[in-house]
């Protein structure tokens, strides 16, 4: 069998406040092409659907129509399972009668354990958990840690293990050995946050989903697909893609297929000047999202604004020889910030923390609490 994998879309996710629907529409159209053109027989997604717990309304819509397209309109069947931005209990609604299609979503510890029967594999899915969750299906309190949990699972899988299949697990969690960036969110649930890598040795392939980069570890037979889309500056080396996994061959024989961005996420470090002579050279891809490293000494005034003009995608800025409070991110001095309003001050403290705008029922939160710290304030 020839199966796609891929992990990690965190449909809904901005990037420094830049919305990035569109760079995930163009990585969803690629898969699916890459899913034709390989003539695979289903997908494995392993993991973070979403970028939230409680994804937007617009965020729903896409996951739903993705997966429709992938599943209703291909005819693919999907192998896929909930990582730690996505939340469970939301993810399997409709699961009782998704397996008509062929979707198979995993989102509950328990469901780990009945293999999905392909006519030669054996396939895994192992929802990302936390160990509590491993003490109540196991009802053992000595469970402490995720090392310990993950050989209680791996221990139950194997003796549903069909010796004629080769054995696939899918899996949402960090292996140790493994390099991230700092768009990762950290596993720390349960002190030691490792699944070590000899409990993946009998699997002949495991479909890895948390970390954003395809090669953050080294193993012969498991993988991290990485995300579809950059989202973070340290992923902008990173080259995106999908995993062809063909189990047809021993050992399961892998194929990466690259996956091209409508804007490209680069780092710049450059002079004021040499940036801004940039401005009619048709080889410098000013569309991009860029972080800008200035080599100069001397403060620029309104430099932010005069660099949008030539890249308008600016992420962040900041001086080659450390902080300087006259190159800030949007490019304010501390003059500037002090006369901002408090709701001006909250609305860049938000974005800066978790990448996307304030929504109209925060702002009208936020104005209600500042409104009622004034009353208080004065009556005092």
């Amino acid at each position: 069998m020839k199966l796609l994998h891929t992990a990690d879309w965190h449909i809904g996710r901005r990037l420094h406040g830049f919305d990035l629907t569109d760079e995930q529409q163009n990585a969803f159209d690629q898969i699916e092409q890459i899913a034709k053109q390989e003539q695979v027989d289903g997908l494995i997604i392993a993991g973070d659907v979403y970028d939230r717990r409680l994804p937007r309304e617009a965020s729903v819509a896409m996951v739903n129509q993705m997966l429709q397209q992938l599943n209703l309109t291909d005819h693919l069947p999907i192998y896929a399972i909930s990582g730690n931005h996505d939340s469970a209990t939301r993810l399997a609604t409709g699961t009782p009668w998704f397996k008509a299609t062929n979707l198979y979503l995993h989102t509950d510890l328990s469901q780990a354990f009945t293999p999905i029967e392909l006519p030669d594999t054996q396939l895994f899915l192992c929802p990302y958990f936390e160990p509590f969750a491993a003490q109540q299906y196991f009802n053992d309190d000595t469970i402490q840690h995720l090392d310990q949990a993950f050989e209680r699972v791996v221990t139950e899988m194997e003796t549903h293990f069909d010796s004629s299949k080769k054995h696939l697990l899918v899996a949402h969690f960090f292996v140790a050995g493994s390099s991230t960036t700092d768009s990762e969110t950290n596993l720390t649930v349960g002190g030691l946050a490792a699944v070590p890598t000899d409990l993946l040795a009998d699997f002949d392939y495991v479909a890895l989903g948390h970390l954003h980069g395809k090669d953050a570890l080294q193993l012969p037979n498991a993988r991290y697909s990485g995300s579809p889309v950059k989202f973070s500056l340290s992923e902008a080396s990173q080259k995106k893609g999908v995993w062809i996994v063909d189990t047809d061959q021993t050992p399961v024989k892998v194929t990466f297929k690259s996956i091209t961005p409508i804007h490209d996420v680069r780092q710049i470090t450059s002079s004021f000047e040499e940036l801004m002579a940039t401005a009619d050279d048709i080889t410098v891809n000013h569309e991009d999202y860029v972080g800008i490293t200035l080599t100069d000494k001397q403060p620029i005034p309104n430099v932010m604004a005069r660099l949008r003009e030539i890249f308008p995608r600016i992420v962040t800025l900041g001086r080659a020889d450390g902080f300087d409070p006259q190159v800030r991110y949007h490019g304010e001095t501390s003059q500037q910030i002090r006369q901002k309003s408090p709701m001006d001050l909250l609305g860049d403290f938000y974005e800066q923390v978790a990448k996307e705008r304030l929504t109209p029922q925060q702002e009208k939160w936020a104005k209600a609490a500042l409104k009622r710290a004034n009353e208080s304030g004065e009556q005092a």
